[in-house]
């Protein structure tokens, strides 16, 4: 029998007309222009991008709709300034990314309160994303000045080689709304360690922490290595993937997002590296620690309201021990606190970013208890403003069902069973993403064998949505190439040139 829930989780509200910069200084916003070449700059358009809280769908600030014309002035500034930038030293490098570390630690609660007022995150989630960035920049620093390549030396009689890793040139970046932050330090960080200069294209949803981190490193660093054009995919984005002057796009977004990017970069041949959609798998064999492997889909399958590319969001269970999971699954979720980021320190699960968000994820749960989906705690909207959806549990989902297949990118959880390793694995490896997934065992051989037959670029034990700055982060499949963090992004964002000079010359 499949367990079914009779809890509720809680839900906190803030009073109706309450502002998210209640208590914050009046000029803690961003300028709403571009940035271009170290100032704020009107662009060529007067149209402008309002920005929504999606606790309260008010509008919070309005910002520039970029043109094609605002990302050639910003792309020819960041021609210009990469030229010397590229040509500074690592130290000189890292001694700037130090110093950006150092500007967010100082602002850290501006970017916080901006980052929840904009998404949406509980306080919780915003912290950890404002310390991840910090410990970005500083890790970047130092790993910029430890690169390793292959060894200088003769490989041709009389000939020596050397081998150089150089700066691509500018690098047109393109973020997603779930991080703004976060994905912005993941790409800005490496790409200027690598002495790259920078055009970056926030999410028209989001694009105020990425202004302010401009607003705030104005006149420390060298004017135009970090430029930021904000504006809809289909322009700026678009414009930044065809442009001649970009050498390399970075994108963090959906499948959809990386096809056109790749396919306009594609004419150009230029280089693109797409960090995409995600569909984890949590593999729990039967020997596994229930209880554990429930608090680890609890935090790693709600974690953001579930819009993370690595949520931990498709359960298989084996057959013997789906019960028992299911109700410490849903008791888990039973426990988890809904609502505004104001409305308390204990909220865990906020909106979904957008109104059409909101409405994919309500589609979804409708085709669910359409196909007859037993739905054992949640699967609907919250009344009332804003764009919240109930943490969901669907549990005895079949094999291939649509749910379990295509990315919801909100609080929902499926749970499916299997009955032999192979059929684990097998059903694992059908989802057409490979970005990552986790096995949850005390098996030591299961915890050796399992991950290395997953096609998944990150495969957790034990754990789920455990990052470092040390270790890569990038997917398979339809999940793009690429990687973030480590020095692997260090690799991306740079080229291999050799050099061989003739002894005898």
């Amino acid at each position: 029998m499949t367990p079914t829930s009779t809890q509720q989780f809680t839900v906190r509200r803030v009073s109706e007309g309450h502002s998210p910069f209640e208590g914050t200084p009046a000029g803690i916003l961003p300028p709403a222009g571009h940035f271009i070449n170290g100032a704020f700059v009107q662009g060529s358009s007067n149209q402008l991008l309002d920005v929504v809280d999606p606790t309260t769908e008010q509008v919070i600030a309005s910002v520039q709709a970029g043109t094609a014309a605002d990302v050639d002035v910003a792309v020819a500034a960041a021609v210009a300034a990469q030229k010397s930038w590229g040509a500074t030293t690592p130290k000189e490098r890292a001694d700037v990314l130090n110093l950006i570390a150092n500007i967010i630690e100082a602002n850290r609660e501006a970017f916080e309160v901006i980052e929840s007022a904009n998404t949406g995150k509980p306080r919780a989630v915003a912290e950890d994303d404002v310390t991840s960035t910090i410990d970005t920049f500083r890790f970047m620093a130092g790993a910029s000045r430890t690169l390793t390549s292959m060894a200088g030396g003769d490989y041709a009689t009389g000939h020596t080689s050397v081998i150089l890793r150089e700066p691509v040139g500018v690098v047109g970046v393109i973020t997603p709304w779930n991080y703004p932050l976060l994905m912005a330090a993941w790409k800005i960080a490496p790409i200027l360690a690598a002495g790259n200069s920078i055009v970056i294209k926030p999410s028209e949803q989001t694009p105020l922490s990425t202004l302010k981190l401009a607003e705030l490193v104005a006149g420390h660093i060298p004017d135009g290595i970090l430029n930021v054009v904000t504006g809809q995919g289909r322009t700026v984005g678009q414009r930044l993937s065809e442009h001649p002057g970009v050498a390399l796009v970075a994108l963090t977004g959906s499948v959809v997002s990386g096809q056109a990017v790749a396919e306009t970069a594609a004419k150009s041949v230029k280089r693109v590296h797409l960090e995409l959609g995600g569909k984890a798998p949590v593999v729990v064999f039967p020997d596994a620690d229930l209880q554990a492997a429930a608090a680890g889909v609890r935090n790693a399958g709600y974690w953001n309201a579930g819009q993370d590319c690595g949520a931990a969001c498709r359960v298989l269970v084996h057959e013997s021990v789906a019960e028992e999971f299911t109700q410490h699954l849903v008791r888990e979720v039973g426990t988890l606190v809904v609502g505004a980021p104001e409305a308390g320190d204990d909220v865990e699960i906020g909106p979904m970013i957008s109104r059409p968000h909101f409405e994919r994820v309500k589609e979804s749960l409708a085709e669910a208890r359409a196909a007859g989906l037993n739905i054992a705690i949640g699967g609907s909207a919250l009344e009332g403003p804003g764009y919240f959806i109930e943490p969901t549990v669907i549990s005895s989902v079949p094999a291939g069902a649509h749910i379990a297949t295509h990315e919801i990118f909100g609080p929902v959880v499926t749970v499916e069973t299997f009955s032999t390793t192979e059929e684990a694995i097998t059903r694992a490896n059908e989802s057409p993403y490979g970005l990552s997934a986790s096995v949850w065992t005390k098996d030591s051989s299961l915890s050796l064998r399992v991950p290395k037959q997953l096609d998944f670029g990150t495969v957790w034990v034990n754990a789920h949505l455990v990052l470092a700055c040390e270790v890569p982060w990038g997917g398979f499949k339809g999940s793009g190439y690429g990687r973030d963090l480590s020095l692997y992004a260090l690799d991306d964002y740079s080229r291999t040139k050799h050099v061989m000079i003739n002894h005898g010359a």
